[in-house]
């Protein structure tokens, strides 16, 4: 199998986590990293045994890269992830894919343009538990979505906000808890239900005076598909407590996975407390599985490093996707939704108004 050379973009926190990851894949490896301060970008290659740069163009020829991971703070995903497609690399970009739906299509633009593919962080997706819902939707167990529940409580400390930067503020990080800690529920609930279209919400910061942006945020929305749900999601209770996808269908059976539980994971900060379950399953006859379901989650998250793992799966499928010249998992278009609600939320907050997807 030939491999296939990755480079990454950016030193922070994450890209610890996307080193390990992509370590785990067969097939492929990583040969450089780039980023503006040299020192920085060289000390992170040291350790890593890998070439630094602070060129992405000079980086992606000089090393013969067929894909580059953008993992850069928000407000530069759009702009680095075209700089690397033009360069002639592949393009897997952290979430949320950019701050606004206009970044995201010239992503889009720039990946059809150049023949590259575009794929956008999700590894949520392949949470066991997460795909038994899908699955369970796909095979009709619940009828056709009818009502879906985001609900993800958390808490970022003032220490938290300090460690970059570019935290806790618009012209930096481009909005809190929705652009930042929600991205990954967004995507699941819509993975599930279906496009979005309509979005009525509200958001405020209600405990964070040291941050410009939101820690809180409340929604309701309307799928295209007549559907209906909302989204609770906050940044404000200590010391994080847990995150819940839920799925109701017209049959009146329900699905639902726990994503995220005890304190909320801090990529570089903190570990993964507790695996994903599936806290919510009233399919007739299935009743007695989520119990067995969740031992065999628990032996899994024994046997693996979470932090790690489930970003490996997701590697390995952008790997494939490049092989085989189809489509990733979760490509472009597919990153693009959640940050159009996420767009969509901030404007209904500010114009008080119900907001079109």
């Amino acid at each position: 199998m030939e491999k296939i050379r990755f480079g990454i973009m950016g030193y922070g926190k994450v890209a610890g986590l996307h080193v390990q990851a992509l370590a785990a894949v067969e097939g492929c490896e990583l040969a450089a990293v780039c980023g503006r301060d040299q020192a920085k970008a060289e000390a992170f290659a040291a350790r890593h045994n890998i070439a630094a740069f602070t060129s992405l163009e000079k980086m992606v020829n000089e090393q013969q890269l067929d894909a580059v991971i953008i993992a850069t703070p928000h407000l530069q995903h759009c702009e680095h992830s075209i700089a690397a497609l033009e360069a002639g690399a592949h393009v897997l970009v952290e979430k949320p894919m950019a701050l606004s739906t206009e970044a995201c299509d010239a992503m889009i633009a720039a990946a059809s343009r150049c023949g590259r593919t575009l794929g956008v962080i999700s590894q949520r997706r392949w949470f066991p538990a997460a795909r038994r819902v899908r699955e369970a939707i796909d095979a009709g167990k619940i009828g056709a979505p009818a009502l879906g529940q985001v609900i993800m409580l958390g808490w970022r400390d003032e220490a938290y906000y300090r460690s970059d930067p570019w935290r806790g503020s618009w012209s930096g990080e481009g909005g809190g808890v929705l652009a930042n800690q929600a991205p990954h529920q967004l995507d699941l609930i819509q993975w599930f239900m279906g496009p979005i279209e309509e979005v009525c919400a509200y958001w405020d910061n209600l405990n964070h005076p040291y941050i410009e942006v939101e820690d809180t945020a409340i929604a309701i929305f309307r799928c295209k598909n007549g559907a209906l749900g909302n989204i609770l999601v906050s940044n404000s209770q200590k010391p994080g407590i847990y995150a819940k996808v839920h799925l109701h269908g017209r049959s009146g059976a329900s699905a639902g996975v726990q994503t995220d539980g005890g304190a909320m994971f801090v990529a570089g900060m903190s570990s993964i407390v507790e695996p994903a379950f599936n806290d919510i399953w009233t399919i007739p006859g299935e009743e007695a599985l989520p119990a067995q379901w969740r031992q065999e989650d628990e032996a899994l998250f024994r046997r693996i490093d979470p932090t790690s793992y489930f970003h490996t799966l997701q590697f390995a499928d952008f790997a494939d996707a490049i092989r085989h010249r189809r489509a990733p998992a979760v490509d472009g278009i597919e990153g693009r939704k959640s940050v159009a609600l996420i767009e969509a939320i901030y404007r209904s907050g500010r114009e008080r108004r119900p907001i079109k997807l």
